[in-house]
């Protein structure tokens, strides 16, 4: 693997930059305006709504940075393509490529885009320019096929935190609890985005990319069906069934846009923040409601809170420490703690419901 602090431009890449460049003023401008990193939304319960809001004011991301725009990586990729990615050279790189990398998708057009990233970077820091991104991300050190492996090992981590819940959860709380096939769902639908976030994080593709942001959508809507069930299912069925209808077309209808309209950043982070809004303030007003009288009421608050002030972790973006660790996978590490918390209030809950059940006290 080709480390950024051990590499120097060669010679005739260094003159055709400094043939390029602007002048020092518009280039300080230029370094200092980088566009926003195209982050993954995974969430384990809900989004942030004020990160929702501060992102919606920012450029969209992932499709042109100040670094993939550079003449000099744009050259650098097209000179190794053309040298390295046709005929017997070509047979030679795939001769020669670990067999993990060629089954996750890396081909050579992509390791050019690697090595050229690198070699930009060297020269922004030669000429003393912030560091730039590469296809709306921070440049990462590949780790084996991993292209993020700190949000990678993050997005890991919360699986198996969340798988960890789930089995502890099915082992303390009878099925005959009412929440308990809803829970259940709700958990796999939440490992399922953790599996893709992981992929994600591991080979940025076209299709990993929509798993990502669908199957973390998909999460946030079935926390609101959640939500809806625990407050107002219980005692009227036919009010989450509606719901639940609800909820269905609403996600056919935001990944069918996505898919077949247009694939708007913004719009796609101004739908999960106004659901995250609803959930966050639902949850909440349930969480007042019974503060006299379930005594862990404070674990479901404090869930939520911590999901949306730990959201805010996004807006410290800067370039990865080690070029490993960013933003993005500081706060999915942060996360990972909070699924215990979260689970232990639905084994209380559920508990309780099952209860109040056996004697025939009204649920709130």
């Amino acid at each position: 693997m080709r480390t950024p602090g051990s590499m120097s431009p060669p010679s005739s890449l260094r003159a055709f930059r400094s043939a390029a460049a602007p002048s020092p003023a518009a280039a300080a401008a230029m370094a200092s305006s980088l566009p926003p990193r195209c982050t993954s939304v995974s969430l384990p319960a809900l989004p942030s709504v004020l990160l929702g809001l501060l992102l919606l004011l920012l450029p969209a991301a992932g499709l042109c940075s100040q670094g993939d725009k550079e003449p000099v990586y744009r050259d650098c990729v097209k000179q190794c393509v053309r040298t390295n990615c046709t005929g017997a050279r070509l047979r030679g790189f795939q001769s020669v490529q670990p067999q993990y990398m060629a089954l996750t998708g890396w081909t050579c057009r992509d390791d050019c885009r690697y090595q050229c990233m690198w070699t930009t970077v060297g020269l922004y820091q030669a000429e003393g320019y912030q560091v730039p991104q590469f296809h709306g991300k921070w440049p990462f050190a590949r780790f084996l096929c991993f292209e993020e492996p700190a949000s990678a090992l993050a997005s890991l981590l919360n699986g198996l935190a969340c798988l960890l819940m789930l089995l502890r959860y099915r082992s303390t709380v009878p099925r005959q609890s009412p929440m308990y096939h809803t829970i259940n769902a709700f958990s796999l639908v939440s490992l399922n985005a953790w599996f893709w976030s992981t992929i994600f994080h591991t080979r940025d593709t076209y299709l990993t990319e929509k798993m990502d942001y669908f199957c973390a959508t998909a999460v946030i809507l079935y926390s609101i069906y959640l939500c809806c069930v625990r407050t107002l299912g219980l005692r009227r069925p036919g009010v989450s069934s509606m719901v639940g209808v609800l909820l269905i077309l609403a996600f056919t209808s935001h990944v069918s846009y996505l898919t077949f309209v247009s694939f708007d950043y913004g719009y796609n982070m101004a739908a999960n923040t106004t659901i995250g809004m609803v959930n966050l303030l639902w949850w909440l007003c349930w969480c007042w409601q019974n503060r006299r009288t379930l005594p862990y009421w404070w674990k479901c608050g404090l869930v939520v809170l911590l999901l949306h002030g730990l959201a805010l972790l996004e807006l410290l973006d800067f370039p990865p420490l080690l070029w490993v660790l960013d933003a993005h996978a500081v706060w999915h590490l942060s996360t990972v703690p909070v699924h215990f918390l979260f689970y232990s209030f639905l084994i209380d809950d559920s508990l309780y419901l099952l209860n109040t059940e056996k004697m025939g006290v009204k649920v709130e």
